[in-house]
């Protein structure tokens, strides 16, 4: 008998797809809109489903499950015992509500962290902080590990936080720059994603900037993904890491030496400036921040440097930033510099011209269309509590060291709460923080770690109670594609049923909001099940297309189309420049700032007194870089991968495409791979006083001496026997866990220095997908 088979439509961070299911198995998935440019990411929906690494049942630590009270063995290395969904939730309510009585909201981190599954009714993290809500309450997060330290100085220098706002849009970039530079940026790699799900307009669009015979830039120490895309059309600068504030430094010295910066649009739409001069031109120091005093620190020659300064003021010039600059110690001076920079060639707010921080996250600058846009599920349910406090994102680990610690934060003194329990749902942050060593040790300290997971990720394996959870191709929900374009609305149909004892995040919370109180049930789902929400959201986005001229069918129709619906182009979202109106008249559309302008010099920073942020844009030399190295030391770039998303889909066969001798690749100079007697494809080991891992060397010109890369995301694999050795080669084995400063506390990853060898000791198989034995 044959098995008929259907194609489904569903959607994942990386796009539309449709699936090939017999509802049972997945055969195949590719993406469902049009493009010139595969996203690779998109083939991986059978891995998802059927992985080996697969969370299958209910587990439970076995010291924990003899013990709840007060649990036995360590965390990471105990067996784990498969128990029945109410054990597990009966486990957990009862640990939950002890210590929420012994010890208060405050001891309740569900700040859960990262990139859920998409979709706007089961995310994870909102469906978790739902349910402590309706508990009374909970210790949450601020920030986040990508953007940690621009989102909080942006709204000083330009009243928003920049990172995340829709870019100038792409027609006008096309039409009017005449000079791009990529700075820090590779959106080859990371417009393969969006929060949401991705429009996929970006690449094409680069395309068409590659066909375009403009002058383009990228400076970054690797020469990436697009600059090769980007081919002979670009030209590649190569600083030392960490020294991009100096390079500027140079650049805006040159500006105005040479009388090229702009005066007139410094004086009507920026504060502060004259302060900043000051210090640029050394008349507060005795050092004058030249082209030549900046090559000295970031390797970039001062004729380069003043070349550059001189492509900028004299033509249309749009910098694209990234963010791995940022994610350095002192990584708020780089995107404020950044602008001071572009307010000096006085092009901001101009079509084409100017700075933008998201044209490499989720195709920003993709003009916003007239959408009709669905609601989504909240994370407080009626009458329940907000976070009773929050804690940066990326200090998780200091304050479970430290608790009632008193710290710094954005200009306010905050003390660490007592983190006794911690519940994360959609998120991995093993993969995501640094020093994983030191987070391994401090996560012995709360007397319960719940994990909801699909996956036997690290932090699964260091749980307590794990419980599985199902992949977005196990339920319905719903999507809209691009952040910032909200160009289709998709339905993300269920591919197959649940695999092995895996559940939805909603029906787990609502199963222990009922053992809250009599009714909790209904009060978490407000009487609707899935495809009720679902529902209820899509009406909200049909009503709102109805006073934007936007005709959506019935929910029942819409559902039943099994089809991609995209919105209506807007004309003026076309024609949309960012900062466009307060350059025509910064009086009448002032920025949120206190002086309503582009703050190059910020009194209110000032008043902190933060020597690790000062009040206007600074060369700030940070603790481990290319400056301080020892001999035979090597800078560690650990930038976002080509083919996953951060962690996600490492275990995917997708993995030998970039896989080296099995393991994480290490991208090294060939100087510095002859230097160690190393060849292309070898095993090396990397370490420094933090750890130690495995990877394998990836030989090439396309970085620079001196820097090597590890893309982050990979899963540890750490081996106690072996000193802890990471045999798979994650790079936060390896990274530095400090703030950025005490003014955001982001990540500061890309600031390591690390040694490198090639590996003579004995065969390490990679274990990092494989589920604990006893699951």
């Amino acid at each position: 008998m044959t098995t008929s088979t259907k194609t489904i439509l569903t959607a994942a961070h990386w796009g539309p797809m449709l699936v090939e299911t017999d509802g049972e198995q997945v055969f195949s998935s590719t993406g469902a809109l049009a493009s010139v440019h595969p996203n690779s990411l998109q083939s991986a929906v059978r891995d998802q489903v059927h992985s080996k690494t697969r969370v299958r049942w209910p587990m439970v630590r076995k010291g924990f499950l003899t013990s709840p009270d007060k649990p036995q063995g360590v965390r990471g290395q105990d067996e784990y015992v498969r128990v029945s969904w109410e054990e597990a939730l009966d486990l957990i309510h009862a640990q939950h509500q002890r210590i929420r009585a012994s010890h208060g909201p405050a001891a309740i981190f569900a700040g859960s962290y990262g990139w859920r599954s998409n979709g706007i009714l089961h995310k994870a993290a909102t469906l978790l902080q739902r349910y402590m809500s309706q508990a009374g309450g909970y210790t949450g997060h601020l920030g986040d590990y990508s953007t940690g330290a621009a989102q909080v100085i942006m709204p000083y220098v330009v009243g928003s936080n920049e990172v995340y706002q829709q870019q100038t849009s792409w027609p006008l970039v096309l039409e009017h720059s005449e000079v791009v530079v990529l700075w820090s940026a590779n959106p080859l790699n990371t417009l393969k994603i969006a929060w949401n799900a991705s429009d996929e307009q970006g690449i094409g669009f680069f395309e068409q900037l590659k066909q375009s015979g403009k002058r383009l830039i990228c400076i970054d120490p690797m020469r990436s993904e697009t600059a090769a895309f980007l081919e002979d059309s670009a030209e590649w600068v190569a600083p030392h890491m960490g020294s991009d504030v100096a390079l500027m430094l140079g650049i805006a010295h040159t500006l105005v030496e040479n009388g090229w910066h702009d005066r007139a649009f410094l004086d009507s739409c920026t504060h502060g400036y004259d302060i900043f001069e000051r210090y640029l031109t050394g008349r507060d120091d005795g050092v004058a921040k030249n082209a030549e005093w900046a090559a000295a620190i970031c390797g970039v020659s001062g004729d380069k440097i003043s070349e550059l300064a001189d492509i900028f003021r004299h033509h249309r010039t749009m910098l694209m930033a990234g963010w791995g600059m940022q994610r350095q110690q002192y990584g708020e001076q780089k995107h404020w510099m950044l602008i001071t920079l572009a307010a000096m060639l006085g092009q901001i707010g101009l079509p084409g011209g100017g700075f933008g921080l998201s044209y490499h996250f989720a195709n920003g600058g993709n003009p916003t269309r007239r959408a009709a846009v669905p609601a989504s599920m909240q994370g407080r349910v009626a009458g329940g509590s907000d976070a009773v406090e929050r804690i940066p994102v990326a200090r998780i680990v200091e304050a479970l060291e430290n608790p009632g610690g008193v710290y710094q934060h954005n200009g306010e003194t905050r003390q660490f709460p007592d983190i006794r329990m911690v519940w994360w749902a959609g998120g991995g942050n093993f993969t995501h923080h640094q020093d994983t060593n030191r987070l391994i040790a401090a996560w012995q300290k709360p007397e319960l770690v719940v994990i909801s997971e699909c996956f036997w990720t690290a932090a699964a394996k260091h749980a307590d109670i794990v419980l599985p959870i199902t992949t977005s191709f196990e339920r319905n929900d719903l999507t809209m594609t691009g952040d910032y374009s909200q160009q289709h609305l998709v339905p993300m149909k269920q591919v197959v049923a649940p695999q092995f004892g895996a559940r939805n995040d909603f029906d787990v919370f609502a199963s222990l909001a009922e053992r809250l109180e009599q009714g909790g049930r209904e009060r978490f789902t407000e009487g609707r099940d899935e495809m009720a929400w679902l529902n209820y959201f899509y009406d909200v986005a049909r009503k709102q297309g109805e006073a934007r001229g936007v005709a959506l069918p019935e929910f029942s129709a819409f559902w039943a189309a099994n089809q991609i619906v995209e919105m209506p182009e807007d004309e003026n979202s076309a024609r949309f420049v960012r900062f466009g109106d307060f350059r025509a008249d910064p009086q009448g559309h002032p920025l949120k700032t206190p002086s309503g302008k582009i703050e190059i010099y910020s009194e209110r920073i000032a008043a902190y007194g933060y020597a690790d942020c000062p009040p206007h844009p600074r060369w700030l030399a940070p603790d481990e870089w290319h400056g301080n190295a020892r001999e035979g030391q090597l800078q560690l770039l650990s930038s976002h991968p080509a083919h996953r998303l951060h962690s996600q889909l490492n275990y995917a066969q997708l993995r030998e495409r970039y896989a080296v001798a099995g393991r994480e690749p290490v991208t090294l100079h060939p100087i510095d791979a002859a230097a160690r007697g190393i060849a292309d494809g070898d095993v090396v080991r990397v370490w420094n006083q933090r750890g130690q891992v495995l990877a394998g060397a990836q030989v090439t010109a396309d970085i620079k001496p001196g820097v090597i890369c590890i893309h982050e995301g990979g899963w540890p694999d750490l081996a106690p026997e072996a000193g802890n050795l990471c045999r798979h080669g994650a790079v936060n084995v390896l990274t530095l866990d400090i703030p950025t400063s005490r003014l955001a506390n982001g990540c500061a990853a890309n600031s390591s220095l690390v040694w490198l060898e090639k590996y003579q000791g004995p065969e390490m198989p990679v274990r990092a997908f494989d589920p604990p034995a006893t699951a």
